[in-house]
């Protein structure tokens, strides 16, 4: 049978900031009196993030949703883009090739969508199909690259998916709240865009895919339309409940290719936060080498929610093996993808 193999991938960045600099500028302030924050920053594993809105410059902590939306769709059409345009230059394929384009976010929102409007300004044909992805959080990526892959498999045509994520949209009003912290202290912008075609000979190849939902533990991590922007719960009992999964995912996975954890060529593990990545670490046998590229883009780019992972994929650069892609989200939900040489 045809193959869904990953030919292409782009990116896009917003204006850089230090860690050091965003706390010193407005979290210190913004968190007084919590004398817990600036450890939870200075812990983080970040030390450099990009963001469409700089809290030292612009406190939009108090916007309504309605004027956060509006900011998304302008700010998200360039970074989107940028990161679709390079994807398919890297896979040699022009817009007019292209049968489905996918949208991945759960940091905006508006009708017409990023998916309608970028079609259309990248020149994409008149019945290209669109699928949108929404509010799945930082895992989405990966059921999102399952469908597309699909769809590449069955109509044998390319296919272009966009993971594009503004969480500087949604910095909050100052509580005593440590998820609150946690969150402003990990997460970040991007967008990354990833090009599938049908039987190509070079690139990787999804091979296969495992979902598990902890369904008990729902609430540990939580993303909440409110008045004031989207809002994150996070539970510090998250790793506890990854710990208890990733092994045996990880094993139903790679059974599915009769292949063991030391088969594997490469880790492309979101980087949740530190904790998350010594929890995969640990739980799988690896060594902290193996997750390298992970904590990198943790540490340059910060947590860009679904689009984390398509930056590890890339940051592993040409692996000569088998990659597991891994990201973990509201659910509590994990997502495995094997990804095999062509």
């Amino acid at each position: 049978m045809t193959a869904a193999v990953v030919t292409g991938s782009g990116r896009a960045l917003p204006a850089t900031y230090t860690q050091e600099d965003v706390w010193e500028g407005f979290f210190a302030q913004h968190y007084a009196g919590l004398r817990s924050a600036k450890r939870v920053f200075s812990a983080s594993g970040v030390t450099t993030r990009h963001a469409v809105v700089n809290p030292v410059h612009e406190d939009i902590s108090q916007w309504g949703t309605g004027a956060r939306m509006a900011r998304y769709v302008d700010e998200a059409m360039p970074l989107g883009k940028q990161a679709v345009a390079a994807a398919l230059d890297s896979a040699g394929l022009a817009p007019g090739d292209v049968g489905l384009f996918s949208v991945v976010t759960c940091t905006g929102y508006a009708t017409p969508g990023l998916d309608i409007r970028l079609a259309s300004d990248l020149g994409m044909p008149a019945g290209v199909q669109r699928l949108l992805v929404g509010h799945m959080g930082c895992y989405a990526a990966l059921p999102g690259l399952g469908a597309v892959g699909d769809y590449v498999v069955a109509r044998s045509r390319p296919a272009v998916m966009l993971c594009v994520e503004l969480t500087s949209l949604h910095v909050q009003p100052a509580r005593h709240d440590l998820s609150q912290v946690v969150a402003h202290a990990l997460f970040s912008d991007a967008a990354s865009a990833v090009v599938l075609e049908p039987g190509a000979r070079r690139g990787l190849r999804v091979a296969a895919t495992v979902a598990r939902t902890d369904s008990s533990t729902a609430d540990h991590m939580t993303w909440d339309v409110t008045d004031l922007g989207f809002k994150m719960g996070l539970s510090p009992r998250v790793p506890d409940v990854l710990s208890r999964h990733v092994g045996d995912v990880v094993q139903e996975l790679l059974d599915t290719a009769g292949l063991q954890v030391g088969d594997v060529a490469g880790w492309a593990v979101h980087p949740g936060g530190p904790r998350i990545l010594d929890v995969v670490r640990d739980q799988l046998g690896l060594a902290e080498e193996q997750l390298a590229p992970s904590r990198r883009v943790l540490a340059q780019h910060g947590n860009c929610s679904s689009a984390t992972v398509l930056l590890v994929l890339d940051e592993l650069g040409d692996v000569d093996g088998p990659v597991v892609a891994m990201a973990f989200g509201p659910g509590l939900t994990l997502y495995a993808t094997l990804l095999l040489p062509a």
